[in-house]
């Protein structure tokens, strides 16, 4: 089946559950307002998919954050996340003097990707499933951008004195959907600032438009001379997350 395909059957797929998953919850709505704002922070990992798979080969690791606001009388949420993943990275010794060369500092090169989206997420209220399970369906849409950093480092330097340089980057469009489950680990007090907080167990899967990029082998160094060889194609994730959820 095509890639086009693809895309359309899952967002023909996710718009039919979040009308069915609001209707449902609309219903349901207990007279309780529930939770103005929801706060996460994530654990994330990304795989590559489609193009992107057969270019990059590592798994991403990184962190992400998000920020939702309820709308008042339905199961609708509205938010941003912004998100930090590194897809390779590789470190090497080198002289800082060409005439000393027993003098040497750490030099690392690593591959990185930023991606900023916009949420729209339908989650029944408290009470459409259990007290404890919140499930949430999501579409998101936002933008990608790929980079490749070198910095050279040494033990001996504080934070400050780490030298690095921007070696290429890319901006994408993106796009694409998620489902998760919020579990209740703890009932906020009427003391305290927050209602409840929750483990998050999430699922996205974002469409990726084409970008260029460097990957494994794509900086070749020749005495003095560094050469750029970036590869082009889409940057489609499948990005499983493991966060905390305050919500307020």
């Amino acid at each position: 089946m095509c890639s086009k395909c693809i895309k359309l059957i899952a967002i023909c797929g996710l718009l039919q559950l979040l009308t069915v998953t609001t209707t449902q919850a609309q219903v349901q709505l207990q007279a309780q307002s529930p939770s103005r704002f929801q706060v996460n922070l994530d654990f994330l990992t990304g795989f590559p998919q489609n193009e992107f798979k057969e270019n990059v080969k590592n798994t991403g690791f990184g962190l992400g954050a998000e920020f939702l606001y309820h709308i008042p009388n339905s199961p609708l949420y509205l938010g941003a996340g912004l998100n930090f993943l590194v897809y390779g990275s590789e470190s090497r010794r080198e002289a800082i003097f060409p005439n000393i060369p027993d003098v040497t500092v750490e030099v690392e090169t690593s591959n990185n990707i930023f991606f900023g989206d916009l949420i729209f997420r339908a989650q029944p209220p408290s009470g459409y499933l259990n007290e404890v399970l919140h499930p949430y369906v999501e579409g998101l849409m936002g933008f990608n951008y790929l980079w490749t950093e070198t910095s050279i480092k040494d033990d001996d330097w504080d934070d400050d004195d780490e030298i690095s340089s921007k070696n290429y980057s890319d901006t994408a469009l993106n796009y694409g959907f998620g489902a998760g489950i919020m579990f209740r680990i703890a009932t906020g007090k009427a003391e305290d600032d927050f209602h409840n907080i929750y483990l998050d167990v999430n699922v996205r899967y974002l469409f990726g438009e084409k970008a260029k990029y460097l990957k494994k082998g794509g900086i070749i160094r020749e005495e003095n001379k560094v050469t750029y060889n970036p590869t082009e194609s889409t940057t489609d994730l499948l990005v499983p997350r493991l966060g905390v959820t305050f919500t307020f």
